[in-house]
């Protein structure tokens, strides 16, 4: 009961004033029901400390996140202005998923400099996400978040979920080089299968999207957690993408028809998983065997999210249906 408790208050829907009041509550109960409801005040404090998907619900279909998974909701700020949201998972140092508006894009990858989210070791931080310093990092960010030292000569890269070739805009290219974005990702899958995978909603969005596209990436944690550095960052088995297209034009060719208006696909992040979610294509190149990218419904995702996730898993508003 207090597990189910926990994750109602760490929930983005409940508002500041009530959860004000249940703190309140918390703390006149702490006298009389002892360390569980201390371990109820602490999962509080660590999952719901750096606000809520409010300000940013344009990023959402129907201004409704997924509904299913706890963790600290952060609307990606930068210069001052909101580019995307993420599902911060403390414990593992990765998001969850990222959500973001589709926006067909030309342009290249920017330069720009690897960022933190400050909120995230500090509850009255500034909420604009900033660079890391030249020097040494300062140990509350350390310990809250991913930092750039976790990712050098760990043999993986550093796998977006809100990628910068789904968007247009300079400044929002930019917002996405944050660690709270990022996830460990072998470097055959990300620059392999899982972005040719990409490249084709790119270009699929862009050709027959007619208005707003919504898309949200998480990851598949392993059954058993592994990680990069001794215990700093949890490594993802498979990364999933699912997209919401309400609106799409009708000269969509016919091998498309099922593809909206949503689609998923689920990649696999090592080639030694087993089959069942993602079979491996024998036929692929060395270097790119076991990195399998599955395209598939959204219903079909959504089971596979309730069956490794341990919990129902809503991704759309609805289903993304009008």
């Amino acid at each position: 009961m207090m597990s189910a408790i926990s994750r109602l208050l760490a929930s983005s829907s409940w508002s500041v004033l009530l959860q004000k009041s249940l703190h309140f509550l918390l703390n006149m109960l702490r006298f009389h029901t002892g360390a569980a409801v201390l371990a109820l005040t602490a999962a509080w404090v660590c999952q719901a400390d750096v606000g809520d998907f409010t300000p940013c619900e344009r990023f959402f279909y129907n201004a409704w996140p997924p509904k299913g998974l706890v963790g600290a909701a952060i609307c990606q700020r930068y210069l001052n202005k909101y580019h995307f949201a993420s599902l911060y998972d403390r414990h593992r140092r990765t998001p969850s998923y990222s959500a973001y508006l589709f926006s067909p894009a030309d342009t290249k990858r920017p330069h720009t400099h690897w960022k933190y989210e400050p909120q995230l070791a500090y509850a009255k931080a500034d909420g604009n996400m900033i660079p890391f310093p030249p020097g040494p990092v300062d140990q509350n960010v350390v310990q809250s978040q991913a930092i750039e030292l976790d990712y050098i000569n760990s043999s993986y890269t550093r796998g977006h979920l809100s990628p910068s070739l789904h968007h247009s805009d300079d400044i929002d290219k930019c917002a996405t080089f944050t660690l709270t974005n990022v996830v460990p990702q072998k470097g055959p899958s990300n620059d392999g299968p899982w972005a040719a995978f990409e490249k084709d909603i790119k270009n699929r969005l862009t050709s027959y999207c007619a208005k707003e596209a919504y898309i949200v990436t998480g990851v598949i944690p392993y059954q058993k957690d592994r990680w990069i550095k001794g215990d700093r960052v949890a490594i993802p088995e498979y990364l999933w993408s699912a997209y919401c297209c309400p609106s799409y034009n009708t000269s969509i060719p016919a091998n498309l028809t099922q593809a909206f208006p949503t689609y998923a696909a689920i990649g696999r992040n090592d080639p030694n998983s087993t089959e069942e979610i993602v079979p491996v294509d024998k036929t692929r190149p060395k270097k790119y065997l076991g990195y399998d990218v599955r395209l598939m419904s959204l219903k079909t995702l959504e089971m596979y999210l309730q069956d490794r996730l341990g919990t129902v898993f809503s991704v759309f508003y609805n289903g993304c249906s009008t």
